[in-house]
């Protein structure tokens, strides 16, 4: 009976570590890219419409981006960061993807 619940205890917590890296992660990212929008390309916070963190099917830093959506932008907007650079990977634009 200790046994088991000992695993049991293990189990939860490495799929708690797993869980608590994945959001790490994307709120890194978002942290980043928002940061760098709002500073660098002098975006004001108010034009940001939607940022949704998510894991991509892509290697490496890539799996790691951030969509967001503008006031007044048809354009749907793919960032990543690698290396505290941020990258614009892609952007929707009528349904087309444009990757950089």
């Amino acid at each position: 009976m200790k046994k088991t619940g000992i695993i049991l205890s293990l189990v939860i917590i490495f799929v708690g570590i797993g869980f608590g890296y994945i959001q790490y992660k994307k709120s890194d990212v978002e942290k980043s890219v928002l940061e760098y929008l709002t500073t660098e390309k002098n975006i004001s916070k108010d034009d940001i419409v939607a940022s949704e963190p998510f894991i991509a099917n892509l290697a490496g830093d890539k799996k790691w981006m951030i969509s967001i959506k503008l006031k007044n932008d048809d354009r749907t907007y793919y960032y990543y960061k690698s290396r505290n650079e941020i990258i614009l990977e892609s952007f929707v634009e009528n349904g087309v993807e444009y990757v950089q």
